[in-house]
């Protein structure tokens, strides 16, 4: 009974989580053997989240080696804390006032694909629209009365919520339908998306870099297991021949 007691309450973060998942998630079709995406994720997080979110758990040169980039060329242009490159990604804002700036301390980022999922990023980074009543002027679909500014706005350009009037139980209710971008970004909004993914792509790698060389040696590891039960049966059968 204890067990199944600590079984329960172990699982209601979970739940919670399931329950409050009331807006559709799009399917984040990321690629981790893709390192020009990789690289290309690396580069954009560097130069729109990482003044406020670190990843402090992921080291430059470690970084640089996965990805396939020269870490003369990571230091120069991912790097903009001036440590060495064996040091951890972590960002130079003072935990306290990121607090007072924004309510709360800006997270650290290097297992949130891990936490939230990927298809949760990948949708969220894509679901800010205009909303005056908020302090950054931006709210967020999947992330209501979110604390952060749309740091990819420039790239997106301004979106607004798109919405439909339906009748529920004889009240007409206001119910959003999706996000529109007004065109005025840098970026299409296919390539918007690309991006994004590529943001996504870098944020599960950094959550898991051993992912790729984890599930290649699963593949030997169950040849070997394949090969000695064939050893372990037939030692079976000499064991058991005179019982039998």
């Amino acid at each position: 009974m204890k067990k199944l007691i600590i079984a329960v309450f172990a699982f209601l973060p979970a739940l919670a989580m399931a329950a409050g998942a009331n807006v559709h998630l799009d399917k984040a079709e990321y690629d981790l053997s893709d390192k020009a995406s990789l690289q290309n994720g690396a580069k954009l997080f560097m130069n729109y989240c990482s003044g406020c979110h670190s990843t402090q758990y992921q080291r430059y040169n470690r970084v640089a080696e996965d990805l396939d980039i020269p870490e003369d060329m990571m230091q120069a242009n991912l790097n903009f804390t001036g440590v060495a490159v064996g040091e951890l990604m972590e960002n130079s804002i003072p935990e306290a006032d990121a607090g007072n700036w924004f309510g709360a301390a800006p997270p650290d980022l290097t297992l949130v694909a891990r936490v939230r999922g990927a298809d949760w990023l990948y949708t969220y980074l894509r679901s800010f629209y205009k909303d005056d009543s908020r302090p950054f002027g931006v709210n967020n679909l999947v992330f209501p009365s979110v604390g952060m500014p749309h740091v990819l706005e420039s790239l997106q350009g301004s979106a607004r919520l798109e919405t439909v009037v339906r009748t529920v139980d004889g009240h007409e209710v206001e119910t959003p339908v999706g996000i529109k971008a007004d065109g005025n970004g840098e970026m299409t909004t296919e390539e918007y998306d690309n991006a994004v993914l590529d943001i996504v792509n870098f944020l599960v790698y950094s959550g898991e870099p051993m992912k790729l060389e984890r599930q290649r040696m699963g593949y030997w590891v169950l040849g070997f297991l394949a090969i000695l039960f064939v050893f372990a049966y037939l030692l079976k059968k000499e064991y058991w021949r005179d019982v039998h």
